[in-house]
């Protein structure tokens, strides 16, 4: 018995489609690109899937690294017991809190640190740390706690959505008594929301 014979064609619904995610950064900033460089070739030359993470969040938009506050890496670390001692590592930038009073002691490896925020942290006896640096010390990740900024408190996301019984913020030059008090806000201009 002869076996079927096949004929390979065109995939039509995925033809010429291409793959969103980035396989490399789109900025041109030269010490982003060595970083890139590094921990690809951490990422290719180690089992760690912490290298393939970082190296995954370098290729991001600025967006996409949203920064985290000192306060916010204070409150991850002290969550739980295990996190004592552990690097903090962020792959964006690190800013400062003044409403934190009390800084514990930290060493906190990211991609920038605000000039305040660098300054909390060297003052409480803790340590600040470059990303090449990192990279030295735990080649594989060990001994890290790997931590993101919130996405959405950008002041853009605040106005997305805009509409009646919506709650999202208009985009008015004041909230005074003669901006937007019309049309939609009284029951005797056609309606109120």
């Amino acid at each position: 018995m002869a076996s079927p014979c096949f004929e390979w064609g065109i995939d039509i619904e995925k033809h010429h489609v291409k793959k969103g995610a980035r396989s490399a950064p789109v900025s041109e900033d030269p010490y982003l690109l060595l970083l890139v460089k590094l921990y690809r070739f951490l990422a290719r030359r180690t089992d760690a899937s912490f290298n393939k993470v970082i190296l995954k969040r370098l290729f991001l938009s600025k967006i996409n690294r949203p920064p985290i506050s000192l306060s916010g890496i204070t409150r991850q670390v002290a969550a739980s017991v295990s996190n004592e001692g552990k690097t903090v590592v962020v792959v964006g930038t690190v800013t400062d809190d003044i409403r934190l009073l009390e800084l514990p002691k930290l060493c906190v490896a990211a991609l920038r640190f605000t000039r305040s925020a660098k300054e909390r942290i060297l003052n409480a006896g803790g340590e600040t740390l470059t990303l090449d640096q990192l990279a030295l010390r735990a080649p594989t990740g060990t001994n890290t706690l790997l931590l993101r900024g919130k996405r959405n408190t950008r002041e853009a996301v605040k106005h997305f959505g805009m509409g009646p019984h919506k709650h999202k913020k208009p985009y008015t030059l004041s909230k005074g008594r003669k901006f937007e008090r019309a049309r939609g806000r009284r029951k005797s201009r056609g309606f109120k929301v």
